[in-house]
């Protein structure tokens, strides 16, 4: 079954997650497209957690883990854009040595159309990674699961209000960790920043009610308020994620930095005019070429905006499951129901904990080739030299 669009117990007395005892009051929300507003619950924070509700951070990560990779580190202080960002800006890598926060959210969508089965495993494995292999602690994790009520239910505010809570008072070196197995999937873009007309979105548990939530919307919680030197890693398991964080810099295998494939577009174009010609079909030949031409100018406009309204500062990267027109996979592997863009991604990191980006990349789909279609994608909020190593 694929987590495309939707129609075991991980949550309260098990040892895991946080139940909080009751919603805090929030700041101000970034700015949101209009008719998209979300109510912040009104009630002062209980004792001991912060004004989102959500426990305090313990202390410091421990960086990196030693390894037998050759990749450099990344370097320090502000470092150019270039690759088409935009002229002037800079942004800092982080070194990953600061304080830990985690967000991790499973949704199977129990006794819903399209239910799944592998996402509240995805969570718990992944969460258990983090702790065992990175350096995370389980006070500085919020889990949201729908085996859970109040709020640490996977809820639209409950997402949202969480993702406040994850990228709040961030510093520079920070490691900041978002994690989404569940439902994704597209809808029509209404502010002009794809390039193929769609803008992608994930379902929470209570998405018929409360509705999906926008790529937009995501990008404007937890990567517009981010400082130089935040790093935040996103790991999306999920249909249609290539570009859920509308981060602009998406990468190829090879490394090589993708654009809208304008060529390929045009020889598609071309051919069905030369089709359309040969059976004499004038009107449908300019037609043809006046869509094309459309089409073109849509997407090379489109990826320009999303240069330019969100390349970030800090040190945000995303490893999704999927390109954004292919699916994702809730596959059964050890006899155990999990989604495979985060068994591939957890297990190739255990296998080798430091590799460079383009390595992990590869590695990832390598995995994922033996039994899959879907292609994993990298992309990020600025330019990367993807021969550094990657860190979380």
């Amino acid at each position: 079954m694929s987590y495309g669009y939707p129609g075991q117990g991980y949550g309260p007395g098990s040892g895991h997650g946080y139940n909080a005892p009751g919603y805090g009051q929030q700041h101000p929300a970034p700015p949101q497209q209009p008719g998209r507003q979300h109510q912040r619950p009104p009630h002062p924070p209980p004792q001991g957690l912060d004004t989102y509700g959500y426990p305090m951070a313990s202390g410091q990560g421990t960086g990196a883990r030693a390894s037998e990779s050759h990749a450099p580190p990344p370097p320090s202080g502000s470092q150019e854009f270039g690759h088409g960002a935009p002229q002037g800006y800079t942004f800092q890598y982080s070194n990953c040595t600061g304080r830990r926060r985690a967000l991790l959210i499973g949704i199977n969508y129990f006794g819903q159309k399209g239910e799944l089965r592998g996402c509240l495993n995805d969570v718990k494995n992944v969460s258990q990674f983090l702790v065992d292999y990175r350096g995370y602690k389980r006070e500085d994790m919020v889990i949201l699961t729908d085996d859970q009520d109040g709020p640490g239910r996977p809820t639209r505010e409950n997402i949202i209000r969480a993702m406040q809570w994850l990228v709040a008072d961030a510093q520079p070196n920070d490691a900041l960790f978002l994690h989404f197995s569940g439902h994704g999937g597209r809808a029509e873009d209404l502010d002009g920043d794809e390039d193929d007309g769609y803008d992608e979105v994930i379902y929470p548990v209570d998405f018929e009610t409360a509705g999906h939530i926008v790529d937009d919307e995501i990008h404007n919680y937890v990567v517009r308020p981010l400082k130089p030197g935040v790093r935040l890693t996103a790991l999306f398991d999920s249909c249609h994620s290539g570009s859920v964080l509308d981060l602009p810099y998406i990468y190829s295998t090879k490394g090589i930095l993708k654009e809208p494939n304008l060529a390929k577009e045009a020889g598609q174009g071309l051919l069905e005019a030369v089709g359309h010609y040969a059976r004499g079909d004038i009107g449908a030949v300019a037609s043809t070429v006046f869509s094309f031409a459309k089409t073109a100018l849509r997407g090379n406009e489109a990826y320009e905006k999303t240069k330019r309204t969100k390349t970030s500062p800090a040190d945000v990267v995303m490893w999704s499951g999927s390109r954004d027109d292919q699916t994702s996979a809730d596959a059964t592997i050890a006899s155990e129901a999990t989604g495979a863009m985060s068994w591939a991604f957890i297990s190739s990191l255990k296998k080798k904990p430091e590799q460079s980006y383009i390595e992990l990349l590869n590695n990832v789909r390598d995995v994922l080739e033996e039994k899959y279609t879907q292609k994993p994608q990298l992309s990020s909020s600025h330019p990367i030299d993807v021969n550094l190593r990657f860190i979380m």
